[in-house]
């Protein structure tokens, strides 16, 4: 009886398991973090060690912040990879701004202005993708390629480093110092808040707004969400214009961090960022995503990308296991949606 007990319990643990993954796409994501942080602690303990974790988060606040963006647009039923051209064109052109016309300009108007800057440019996509009837694919190809090569024309690849007083002091401003017993300073930078309140406003729009169910109507099927009632026109450039507007507070972040305007830093992200948000259980066709599973794919895509150095695995091999991890979340979710 013990036996037949064990046995019919053994495969409907796994049978619950494997429905909450199907309900909740991003507890497969968690599992992966998790695996990842087990693995790189056994192998080098001190990755462990706070000034590690601190160095995770502020190399997650940029790709978080680009990442809350695509989720809205991949939530739409679109795909933009035109946000790093943005955030590039606005905090260059916003640094120069600041620096030669308005010195003084304190951070909390530089953050708005970025922001405008940046939803100028987000609508801009909207517009191109409704009226063209075309993919937004093409469409956010076809303006990243018009804005790098406007910075290439008439910026070239000029370094900008005496950025300005009120960003220089953003990017070391510090929520936590921790003093290590080993005389190693740590800080958790006050950026991270530019994350945190990212993410809250998208999980806001996302989960409590009538714009939040026209998304997720839109992305699942635009036909039916047209005959609902939803202005599709609005949505597009809702979630382009919510995007650029990331994009362009992502970038000052970015300068205020790095205290450095490059116009060509940010170049090359756009596809980490999307993987981001598909290993977080987005669908690529659109209709799904949660603000708590893109920010554990960012931390996926963080830890892959900065900390496996400390297990001795070549950077070279970096996009190769981002590769696998989103070939093995895609063929899970893949299959729970088959059972």
């Amino acid at each position: 009886m013990t036996d037949m007990t064990l046995t019919n319990s053994g495969p409907g643990v796994f049978r619950r398991i494997w429905d909450l993954m199907g309900r909740r796409p991003e507890l497969f994501t968690l599992a992966l973090v998790i695996l990842t942080v087990i693995g790189v602690a056994i192998a080098n303990p001190d990755f462990l060690a706070v000034n590690n974790l601190f160095d995770i988060l502020r190399a997650s606040v940029v790709r978080g912040i680009f990442a809350m963006g695509v989720l809205a647009v991949l939530a739409a039923g679109g795909i933009d990879v035109s946000f790093t051209a943005i955030a590039a064109f606005v905090m260059y052109a916003l640094t120069m701004l600041v620096t030669n016309v308005f010195p003084g300009m304190p951070i909390w108007v530089i953050l708005p202005l970025a922001a405008a800057g940046g939803a100028a440019f987000g609508v801009v996509n909207g517009l191109l993708v409704h009226a063209l009837r075309t993919p937004s694919l093409i469409v956010t190809i076809g303006t990243q390629y018009f804005i790098r090569s406007f910075l290439l024309t008439f910026i070239g690849t000029a370094l900008f480093m005496n950025i300005p007083a009120a960003m220089d002091g953003f990017g070391k401003a510090s929520l936590i110092t921790w003093h290590g017993t080993n005389g190693v300073i740590s800080t958790l930078p006050a950026t991270v808040l530019v994350l945190v309140a990212a993410a809250f406003a998208t999980w806001f729009i996302l989960e409590r707004t009538l714009m939040g169910r026209a998304i997720f109507a839109a992305g699942g099927n635009p036909g039916i969400a047209e005959r609902l009632g939803f202005n599709l026109f609005y949505v597009r450039l809702f979630v382009f214009g919510w995007a650029g507007l990331l994009a362009g507070v992502a970038g000052i972040v970015h300068v205020a961090s790095n205290r450095l305007a490059n116009p060509f830093d940010l170049a090359g992200m756009e596809l980490e960022i999307i993987a981001a948000v598909v290993l977080g259980g987005a669908k690529i066709t659109g209709g799904s995503g949660t603000v708590v599973g893109t920010l554990l794919g960012v931390v996926l895509i963080t830890l892959v990308s900065n900390v496996l150095v400390f297990i001795g695995i070549p950077s070279t091999l970096q996009l190769a296991i981002i590769g696998a991890f989103i070939l093995l979340a895609g063929t899970i979710f893949a299959l729970r949606n088959r059972a």
